[in-house]
């Protein structure tokens, strides 16, 4: 699973699903299943350098975890003759990436507690110092930014299950327990890039957050994005969940109501081959 990521066949709409920075696309299982019950197509792709070693890791910028993004929906491309897109916090700026990359294509995105700033409650307050570390030549290269309580799990049971993985040392069953202080420049890199072009980008967005996300808050990325992109926005605030809200105790809603949403921007005959793709999977 973890070089070749998931995928869950099913009729000719096709959905990408975009893991986040040092996670895997275990991360977007959940989400993934529940579509591909209703007949959706689900392709769940490794980003570069990710599911295994931290230099791995190292030896990729920006634009490799995007070429391994635009590498899947180009197969997935092949499979299907409808698309959408979606990911989690680093994901789901990717997600972006190519809806304005292939705005002919991608119907609708789906963004998943979007990571525009590391602001959220668990995040120290001096973290802001952080862009101006990291240009220093030394330091820059050694620092790591160290996941802690709560890991982006608001579940007591699930969180202690996803860190005991995290510190097995098993980077493709639940990611890396720390960040390259590279990898995060490159996130910020990332970022900067793609935000120039929030304003062209017209593809419907489902915007997902919780309200109390621990890395990344509701006000400085979920409502700057909705207020910037130029389409239409439907934005689902969750109350029981922290930034990992595919994986959260509020999956499954966020799993129904990205269905809902993709659903709702079909035409009737792609509904009714999606349901009869549905027939088939079950």
């Amino acid at each position: 699973m973890a070089q070749n990521g998931l995928f869950f066949q099913g009729g000719r709409v096709g959905v990408l699903l975009i893991h986040g920075l040092t996670g895997t696309p275990a991360e977007m299982s959940s989400v993934a299943k529940y579509l591909n019950r209703y007949g959706f197509t689900v392709s769940c792709p490794v980003l570069a350098g990710h599911c295994g070693t931290e230099q791995d890791l190292l030896a990729t910028h920006w634009q490799d975890w995007a070429g391994s993004v635009r590498d899947a929906f180009l197969v997935l491309r092949q499979q299907t003759k409808t698309l959408f897109v979606g990911g989690l916090s680093a994901g789901a700026v990717l997600s972006l990436h190519m809806a304005k990359e292939y705005a002919d294509l991608v119907r609708g995105v789906a963004l998943y507690s979007t990571t525009l700033r590391w602001d959220g409650w668990s995040i120290p307050r001096l973290s802001f110092l952080l862009p101006l570390v990291l240009r220093l030549p030394y330091f820059g290269e050694r620092y790591h930014f160290v996941e802690d309580f709560p890991y982006g799990i608001k579940n007591k049971r699930l969180r202690e299950r996803i860190v005991a993985k995290m510190r097995s040392g098993d980077t493709s069953a639940a990611g890396h327990a720390h960040t390259p202080g590279t990898c995060v420049r490159e996130m910020w890199r990332m970022v900067d890039a793609i935000k120039k072009d929030f304003g062209e980008i017209h593809t419907p967005a489902l915007i997902v957050h919780a309200a109390d996300d621990d890395i990344a808050s509701l006000r400085s990325n979920a409502l700057y994005l909705q207020r910037r992109l130029a389409g239409p926005t439907e934005l689902l605030c969750l109350k029981e969940s922290y930034h990992m809200v595919t994986a959260d105790q509020e999956r499954h809603k966020v799993a129904d109501a990205t269905a809902q949403f993709f659903l709702r921007l079909l035409d009737d005959q792609e509904r009714n081959e999606l349901a009869a793709a549905a027939k088939r999977v079950s």
